[in-house]
């Protein structure tokens, strides 16, 4: 098929684009390609449904920007076409002394970034908002909320198709290779010869970058995230959204408690190194990706200076007693049995050849080509702006 513009990925990042896009040029054709049988199968449907306020980010960064347009924008989408969301609030605890500090760094660089209304928590002001969260001090952050980010996808679609894009499912891209004046993409079932191509390919971000450009300079490593639900007596003993204060030098953010849009309690994640690009199981294993994995240089040195850790949150995830003792840090009432097992999500985490976990989105832009390397959280609720930042960078 001819198409103006091809969006190779169906997660809410290459929706986001595509629904930008469809706005722009309502009269070019637009098609978006997504390997799997439905939308959002992999991170955007597995991960926790947080909608971020921008909080943790580096003032100035594009992770920051985005972040904050895009809460405001998601937001606005919702409101619009009357999609479930709640803004319950987050509470971000120190557990000892020892975190006081970073804890006051994060109230800083939320201020920084233009969030109201934060609030420094004192022990007793933690307690009458969170009567069973051990801490010494933390901040409560209003704008934080929950939604179920499917909702979300199934209404861009909606909104794609009604302006005449075009949604393929089942469609694995196999090649791609520029032409005189466009790109050809080679797909298991045919090719689309289009003028631009926009690769939000998430987990495979990078080998469709390698399709088009050969050898790059960051590889996409998959860290699954485990989670628990917690059983219904349970669930009272969390009223908002509970978060450690997070290690500055490891990209995740620790176990943490979630309340979830449809409802429940959430509990994790964990970060262990996975087997397959899309390893949900332990038990999931690819030759080739694993050892890839493995073998880049980058990797290798993320091995050397986080051993310690990787090893924690390998025996977390095989103990659920250490899982608990986790959990316990932040709520001690927390009992091994009030855990029930979830299902995990997986995270691209993008890492270059020198050992660096990239913490910020990274877009690789080509004269018929837009690569988004690493999107990582807040990817989702960051969307709608990375979309339009994506959109406003394509010339036709």
């Amino acid at each position: 098929m001819n198409a103006d513009i091809a969006i190779v990925g169906g997660g809410i990042v290459g929706l986001a684009t595509a629904y930008h896009l469809s706005q722009k040029y309502s009269d070019k054709k637009i098609v978006v390609l997504e390997k799997e049988a439905e939308l959002a199968f992999h991170q955007t449907g597995n991960n926790s449904g947080v909608i971020h306020s921008g909080l943790y980010y580096k003032p100035g960064s594009l992770k920051a920007k985005n972040c904050i347009d895009g809460y405001n924008m998601l937001l606005d989408f919702c409101n619009e076409h009357e999609i479930h969301y709640e803004l319950c609030g987050k509470v971000v605890v120190a557990s000892d002394e020892s975190e006081i500090p970073a804890l006051r760094t994060l109230f800083d660089r939320g201020r920084e970034n233009g969030l109201e209304g934060l609030e420094m928590l004192d022990k007793a002001r933690l307690k009458e908002i969170e009567p069973h969260l051990a801490g010494v001090q933390g901040i409560r952050v209003p704008q934080t909320g929950i939604i179920n980010y499917k909702n979300v996808c199934a209404k861009l679609a909606e909104k794609i198709t009604a302006a005449g894009g075009e949604i393929r499912l089942n469609t694995l891209v196999k090649s791609i290779e520029e032409t005189a004046d466009g790109v050809q993409i080679v797909t298991n079932k045919s090719f689309v010869e289009c003028k631009m191509m926009i690769n939000c390919a998430g987990l495979y971000s990078d080998e469709v970058a390698k399709m088009h450009l050969g050898d790059i300079d960051t590889k996409i490593i998959p860290f699954r995230g485990e989670y628990f639900e917690l059983t219904t007596e349970a669930e009272h003993l969390v009223k908002h959204l509970i978060y450690p204060v997070p290690d500055p030098a490891f990209p995740f953010l620790g176990v943490h408690f979630t309340r979830m849009a449809d409802g429940g309690i959430e509990a994790g994640p964990n970060a262990v190194f996975a087997f397959k690009k899309e390893g949900y199981k332990r038990t999931d294993f690819d030759f080739k990706e694993f050892f890839g994995s493995l073998l880049w240089p980058g990797f290798q040195k993320v091995m050397f200076k986080y051993w310690k850790t990787g090893l924690g949150e390998i025996y977390r995830s095989f103990s659920k007693k250490q899982f608990t003792k986790a959990l316990q840090k932040l709520i001690p009432e927390i009992r091994e049995e009030h855990l029930v097992a979830a299902p995990a999500g997986v995270r691209a985490q993008a890492c270059d050849k020198t050992g660096g976990l990239l913490d910020d989105f990274k877009l690789v832009t080509e004269k018929r080509a837009i690569h988004v390397i690493n999107a990582p959280s807040p990817a989702a609720t960051s969307s709608l702006s990375i979309g339009k930042t994506i959109a406003d960078m394509v010339e036709l």
